[in-house]
This record gives C-alpha cells, sequence and structure tokens, in this order.
C-alpha cells in the first residue's frame, strides 16, 4: 500500500478531511473493501483541497484503516460489519450511499452543511478537533 501526496497541509480547524471510496476520482462508487483508491479531500466553509490519492493494493482492512487514520469522513457504497465497527473504533466516521454518487455534489452539500447549520456529527467532529 502507498499513498501518493498532493498537498501536505495538515487541516485547519474546523475543515473537514475526507475520503471518497472511488475507482475513476470523479465518483463515490467502490465497497469500502475493495476500494483501490480513496480521494482525499480537506473540506471548509469557503475552501476545498485535494489532499492526495490512497491507492490500495492489499485487501487488508487494518492496513486501509491505518491508512485512513487521519480521516474524520469516509464515504463507499458498502462496508463490512467488521470493517465498519473498525472504521467507527477508529474514529472516522462512515457514510454510505447504496449507489453511485458524484464527489463533487458531496462536496457541494458538505460546504452548504459547514456554512448553515451543520448536523450534530459534524459539529462533535470539529469540536474533537479544536481541543
Amino acid at each position: 500500500m502507498k499513498s501518493i501526496k498532493i498537498k501536505s497541509n495538515e487541516p485547519s480547524t474546523g475543515n473537514l478531511k475526507v475520503a471518497f471510496a472511488t475507482s475513476d476520482l470523479e465518483n463515490i462508487d467502490s465497497h469500502f473493501g475493495s476500494a483501490k483508491q480513496f480521494a482525499v479531500y480537506e473540506i471548509g466553509k469557503d475552501l476545498t483541497n485535494v489532499c492526495e490519492i490512497i491507492k490500495i493494493e492489499d485487501k487488508d482492512t487494518d492496513k486501509t484503516v491505518e491508512l485512513l487514520k487521519d480521516i474524520d469522513i469516509v464515504y463507499f457504497t458498502n462496508i463490512g460489519a467488521i470493517a465498519a465497527a473498525k472504521i467507527i473504533n477508529s474514529g472516522i466516521f462512515p457514510i454510505k450511499y447504496k449507489e453511485s454518487v458524484s464527489i463533487e455534489e458531496e462536496i457541494k452539500k458538505l460546504t452548504t452543511m459547514l456554512n448553515t447549520n451543520p448536523p450534530p456529527f459534524i459539529k462533535k467532529i470539529i469540536e474533537k478537533k479544536a481541543a
């Protein structure tokens, strides 16, 4: 497994670090356990940066969770129960979609939430980062 860093800045307080399981870098379209890559973005009220593309070379849940250890939220189309428990226990909030969804559209939704009234789980992530 390897990670390709595009931008090495750590997320600022109040910004979210979000990973999307994707096969084409445009859509959330991969199962967590069989994803070959995760597109990682820093998302804030007025910014969106691509941070890195995490390439997954081995099907090993523990290694994948370790590579995602700095992520706040991870999106995918499906996940097994054991993998879900491992990411939740690592402090990563999982979001599952039943079908393919555009990464760009999801980023717009997150930005809108951050600029209006974020749901409790996002408020909790931001508070944890500020502490």
